[in-house]
């Protein structure tokens, strides 16, 4: 059931001021872990020492406890994967052959452990968006075997172009089947050899230097038992230039077979090709860290609330202007910094009935690894928690007057903060940009596939200096110039206001859960709602 305005409002009023969160802490964490001395964060890497040392000093600092029986750190087995001796990706049998070049053309990889990947004369099927929803009556899949074939598919969901977040999955918002994470998934359960995404800018929602440096250089997996045999052989990502190169190989005009693409009914469409392409993988096990800490409660320690951020970055990657550290200061440097201000602002206050926790984890930029392995291995037991605030770059360029709820219309933490977002004199409004999937894109998913609610909220784009206009000016400026690469860099000319204020509203509702007794829970409709219930039925 959802909570009245009333008692929301006497939650609001139980909580102590914000005003202890300190910016300098903020900057100064901002500014230490995205210095080049942190070589850009790197998970399994000599620069995961310093950074977990140095989150372990400002926990300690801030008034944490180490939160693992005793340990600050949570062990998570990784594998490392680097190619190498990468070949082109070569198709063949059409009207002229068609090779890409790695890096520059396309991006290939593998989940798969094991020294050698190799792909030859695989035929290649384009499925559409490769998505296979049931209950919404759509399968790109119908009636076709792509066991062993490659298949290329679009990034996305068929509605994308839509203005509204209105149609067969939700027009503009993505989503998951939209990911190119699902798309993977569903690959390899039909089988596919290997699956090859266009890349286009908008539907994706970064530009082809992101996928060059998020897909180039060492990638890591969780390291399972199994070695991931069951996934494709080969995934990967070409340019919007190379895939229209590819289907006028194939006598197909790009524009026309992603329009056919959107309509339902969509029937799969060999090309007539072949694909080819190798690599040499250099192995490298070894266990990253997830830090925990801890504010103990009082009346009911067994209970918690959940604050957490990424640590990690993307470490050396592809060189801009001989600049090849990738420094991750706003993703996610800054909420760390938020993390850790946090937690001092809620020890000085003092304790709370339920335990604080706050969980920096690793792995973010590899898929969610870090806390989708504490997930699955909780520390403190999953019906226990509470609910939580996820933090993924805080808000550098000033105060806004919206709060953007990301994936909006999911569980009663969006009730709960309501008070706490008009009490800083802002409004919820929402997302600006849903076609980004954000939803799917950060640590609180791995949570909330598994039941915990938590809230992933962000400023939006009307600034108080300049409006929508300067706002939305601003983002699209991080997201084309900066956003994984190596000009996300500290900047002292940064405005924290924007950043001030959202953590206020994060604080609150953090000290409204832990002093509360409410249990949000997801709403009737929400797909994680029926997971809730079976786990906090277990511990009743």
């Amino acid at each position: 059931m959802r909570l009245t305005l009333t008692a929301l409002l006497l939650l609001a009023s139980g909580t102590a001021s914000a005003q202890s969160i300190s910016l300098d802490t903020i900057k100064d964490v901002t500014k230490t872990l995205s210095s080049d001395e942190y070589e850009g964060r790197a998970p399994t890497t000599p620069a995961e020492d310093k950074t977990l040392a140095y989150i372990v000093k400002r926990f300690e600092a801030a008034g944490l406890k180490p939160g693992n029986k005793g340990g600050w750190f949570q062990n998570v087995p990784l594998v490392e994967l680097t190619a190498q001796n990468v070949s082109n990706l070569e198709f063949t049998g059409g009207k002229t052959p068609v090779s890409l070049a790695y890096r520059k053309d396309m991006v290939i990889a593998t989940y798969r452990v094991v020294p050698k990947i190799e792909v030859k004369d695989s035929d290649v099927v384009f499925v559409g968006y490769g998505i296979n929803a049931p209950e919404r009556g759509w399968n790109d899949y119908a009636g076709l075997d792509v066991k062993g074939k490659t298949v290329v598919i679009l990034v996305n969901d068929p509605d994308w172009m839509s203005d509204k977040a209105e149609g067969p999955f939700n027009g503009r918002a993505m989503t998951y089947y939209g990911r190119w994470t699902y798309k993977y998934e569903e690959a390899a359960r039909q089988g596919a050899a290997a699956a090859i995404i266009v890349h286009d800018t908008f539907p994706a929602s970064y530009p082809w230097g992101v996928v060059q440096s998020s897909w180039t250089g060492p990638q890591l997996e969780q390291d399972t038992p199994g070695d991931h045999m069951d996934q494709s052989l080969a995934i990967g990502w070409i340019t919007n230039d190379a895939a229209k190169a590819l289907f006028a190989s194939a006598g197909k005009d790009l524009s026309l077979m992603e329009g056919a693409a959107m309509q339902k009914g969509f029937k799969a469409v060999p090309l007539g090709l072949k694909a080819s392409v190798n690599w040499d993988n250099a192995i490298k096990r070894q266990a990253s860290k997830n830090v925990v800490g801890i504010l103990p409660g009082t009346a009911r320690p067994d209970e918690v609330v959940l604050y957490s951020a990424h640590w990690d970055h993307l470490g050396r990657c592809d060189a801009v202007d001989g600049d090849d550290i990738c420094n991750g200061a706003v993703d996610n440097a800054s909420g760390i910094g938020g993390l850790v201000a946090l937690a001092e602002a809620h020890h000085k206050e003092g304790t709370t009935k339920r335990s604080l926790v706050f969980l920096a984890v690793t792995a973010e930029e590899s898929g969610l690894l870090g806390s989708k392995f504490y997930a699955e291995n909780p520390v403190y037991p999953l019906a226990k928690t509470v609910g939580g605030v996820n933090m993924d770059s805080l808000n550098t360029i000033g105060k806004t007057r919206d709060f953007v709820l990301v994936g909006a219309g999911k569980s009663e933490l969006e009730d709960i903060v309501k008070p706490f977002v008009a009490a800083e004199g802002r409004v919820i409004v929402p997302e600006p940009r849903p076609e980004g999937g954000g939803y799917y894109r950060s640590d609180h998913f791995s949570f909330a596939k598994l039941g915990v609610p938590m809230l992933y909220g962000e400023s939006g784009d009307d600034l108080l200096r300049g409006g929508k206009t300067a706002g939305g000016m601003a983002i699209e400026s991080y997201t084309m110039k900066r956003y994984h690469k190596p000009q996300d860099e500290y900047d002292a000319n940064w405005d924290w206001s924007g950043a001030m204020s959202d953590l206020n509203i994060y604080y609150a509702l953090g000290r409204a859960l832990a002093d509360g007794d409410a249990w949000p829970n997801w709403y009737p409709d929400a797909e994680f709602r029926g997971i809730r219930d079976k786990s906090r039925a277990k511990a009743k």
